[in-house]
C-alpha cells in the first residue's frame, strides 16, 4: 500500500524471531473472520521522559482489501487502545503517509489527531554508517 513492494527486506523467519523469539521485539493482534485472518495490528512500546512511563507504538495496521468496510480496522484499534490502558500506557501513536487520506479519515474519526509540530527522522544506510563513526 505504501506504493514501495521493492524496499522490504523482511522474511518470514525475521517476522517469526521478532514475534515469537527469546526476546520479541513485537507483538501482533489478528483479526479474523469465520476462522480465516483479515487483519492485524503490530505493534510494540515506547518510553516517554515526558510521562516517564511506557507507551504502544502502532507500527502497522492492514486488513485485507475484500475486509476493508468490515469493521476489522475499528475492531483491531479498539483493542489495541485495551492493550494500552491494561499496561498503563498513556499514549497510542502511529504515523501514517500524508497522501493517504482513507487512512487519515479513517483515523480522525477514531479520535486521532496529528502532531504536526513533529517530524520523523530517520538516518539508514551508508548514513547510519558515517553517524556511527565507522568508515565507508
Amino acid at each position: 500500500y505504501e506504493r514501495e513492494p521493492d524496499a522490504v527486506e523482511a522474511t518470514e523467519a525475521m517476522f517469526q524471531e521478532a514475534l515469537f523469539g527469546h526476546s520479541p521485539a513485537a507483538e501482533v493482534l489478528i483479526a479474523a473472520q469465520g476462522g480465516v485472518s483479515i487483519g492485524f495490528a503490530l505493534f510494540f512500546h515506547t518510553f516517554s521522559t515526558w510521562t516517564g512511563r511506557r507507551g504502544l507504538w502502532l507500527e502497522d495496521l492492514y486488513v485485507t482489501p475484500e475486509a476493508r468496510g468490515s469493521g476489522a480496522g475499528g475492531a483491531l484499534l479498539q483493542a489495541l487502545a485495551q492493550v494500552a490502558l491494561d499496561r498503563g500506557c498513556p499514549r497510542l501513536e502511529w504515523t501514517v503517509l500524508d497522501w493517504n487520506t482513507p487512512a487519515l479519515d479513517f483515523y480522525r474519526a477514531k479520535g486521532a489527531l496529528p502532531q504536526d509540530e513533529w517530524t520523523t527522522q530517520r538516518v539508514t544506510g551508508e548514513a547510519l554508517r558515517r553517524l556511527a563513526g565507522q568508515a565507508a
